[in-house]
């Protein structure tokens, strides 16, 4: 971790000093990065107060929630309004977060995992194509035979079915 004191537009009279924190990891084996550096550099300015390694661990978590907007923008279609009226907006934007309130409790709940977008969710589980059939008075869904999802979109299934009714 590294730190370094700046003055960006120095000449400017609103100047303010901002700090320059650089922190330095090693890449994730197997990564294509980790090919060709031994290091990886995470850089970000603050012109916040503190120590470095609370406001380092401050910004990895914003870079979280950055995730989540991204995800509502591209994910969800948070990017385009339908309407020109302010209510009807409000109503499409309710939809929306509703919907990308869904695919991460899907995302957390069904599959274990906290970073996969909506837009990997419809890919792989939503937009399944498979045969619905029904014989003896049951239900049975046909997956293709080469999907390669089809044994995370079983294991979803069953953890959303082992999950308790509450009244």
């Amino acid at each position: 971790m590294a730190e370094t004191a700046y003055v960006p537009f120095a000449d400017q009279p609103a100047a303010r000093p901002v700090r320059l924190i650089v922190r330095r990891v090693r890449p994730t084996p197997g990564s294509q990065l980790a090919l060709l550096t031994l290091y990886d550099y995470h850089a970000f300015i603050t012109d916040r107060d503190g120590e470095t390694l609370v406001l380092e661990a401050d910004h990895r978590r914003h870079a979280e929630v950055e995730n989540a907007i991204r995800d509502l923008k591209y994910g969800v279609g948070r990017n385009h309004l339908r309407s020109g009226r302010f209510g009807a907006n409000g109503a499409w934007l309710a939809v929306q977060l509703i919907a990308h309130n869904l695919a991460r409790w899907t995302s957390r709940i069904a599959l274990g995992e906290t970073l996969v977008t909506t837009k990997t969710l419809r890919r792989r589980l939503f937009g399944l194509v498979g045969r619905l059939t029904r014989s003896a008075r049951r239900w049975t869904l046909h997956l293709p035979a080469r999907w390669p999802w089809a044994v995370s979109w079983t294991t979803a299934l069953a953890r959303l079915r082992a999950l308790p009714l509450t009244a």
